[in-house]
């Protein structure tokens, strides 16, 4: 037990940055390493971190649970691929306790669904109710290029032993203009089908990577003008914690959501910071803010003294992120793989 499991002592005040945004909600990538290699998500020849540079899972659960402790609500495992992390089940059990507590309203985490069959069970026992799967087309095929190697039925196996074992599934695929864009609709069909929601996610400019953004971003504005021309699109006012947008639709009585960072963006209602696996705290996705709270525990930092500087950071978080595709670079250098989902 931390300092911070101590639920007899005052609780600090909430995080709430420069523009009085409270942060409730953490995304706290793992691992960098995934058994997958999306092309919009990182190079084909990809160089992983060392394990030195890597926060332990000691290291990890103590940097949460300081979260937790300063009112964070929600947290979100990512990668890379989460569960390709040696270990990963003892951290989520670990960070369980926070749920039992009521500290935390939910623990949940974004995967490729490769690994899913083998660990969905023991996601339900630590107290995870739901998972994101990213999944951006149903044609195996077109699925093996995309991933660079993926196999399609491997993912699908992985989300439906997901639902068997009790937990919520949403699919989360990225839109890409000239990949994906026709099939949408069979997406919405399938995944509707399947008891699943789906979110849209417009290709966001992080990180070289070998293909042209430019060309593959595709509007999600345009996309639910063009779903709108066959279905009827109810907005919800329900939200999961995250930026994207939902609406029911009528004719398949399934939910879906659109994350639009580009084409709208929802900097003004962010609730969200993320830490990167080797201890680097990005209140931004679309910004090059970085405070590095590992270096922070390896010299040896109290409590008090790793919650001062997680304010320090908070206190700095922009108004907003730096994203434009028509720029020829990446807004940010870093890779999403790294950043953390």
């Amino acid at each position: 037990m931390t300092p911070y499991d101590d639920m007899t002592t005052p609780k600090p005040a909430p995080l709430i940055d420069g523009f009085g945004r409270t942060v409730s909600y953490l995304r706290l990538s793992v691992t960098d390493r995934c058994d997958l290699r999306c092309i919009y998500c990182m190079a084909e020849h990809m160089v992983f971190l060392p394990k030195i540079e890597v926060l332990s899972l000691e290291e990890l659960d103590r940097i949460a649970t300081a979260f937790v402790s300063l009112g964070t609500r929600k947290l979100r495992l990512t990668g890379g691929e989460p569960l390709v992390r040696k270990g990963m089940m003892e951290l989520v059990g670990s960070l369980g306790r926070h749920l039992r507590s009521g500290a935390l309203e939910e623990l949940t985490l974004t995967t490729n669904g490769t690994r899913l069959a083998e660990f969905a069970g023991r996601l339900v026992e630590a107290g995870v109710r739901r998972i994101n799967v990213s999944m951006d087309t149903l044609k195996p095929d077109l699925f093996r290029t995309l991933t660079r190697g993926g196999d399609l039925a491997k993912v699908q196996a992985g989300a439906a032993a997901a639902q068997a074992a009790g937990l919520a599934v949403k699919i989360n695929a990225v839109a890409l203009r000239d990949a994906n864009a026709a099939e949408i609709p069979d997406l919405v069909r399938w995944c509707h089908g399947h008891g699943y929601d789906l979110t849209l996610i417009e290709t966001m400019p992080m990180g070289e990577v070998d293909v042209d953004r430019t060309d593959e971003y595709l509007s999600l504005k345009d996309v639910r003008r063009e779903l709108e021309s066959f279905w009827t699109l109810e907005d919800l006012a329900v939200t999961t914690g995250g930026p994207a947008r939902y609406v029911r639709v009528a004719e398949t009585g399934g939910r879906l959501g659109f994350i639009t960072p580009l084409s709208h963006n929802f900097c003004e209602t962010c609730n969200r910071v993320r830490l990167t696996c080797t201890g680097t705290l990005h209140t931004c996705l679309g910004q090059e803010d970085a405070t590095d709270l590992r270096a922070v525990l390896r010299a040896g930092a109290s409590d008090a003294e790793l919650v001062e500087t997680i304010r320090a950071a908070i206190a700095t978080k922009p108004k907003g992120h730096d994203f434009e595709i028509a720029r020829k670079q990446p807004a940010v250098a870093r890779h999403m793989s790294t950043t953390g989902g």
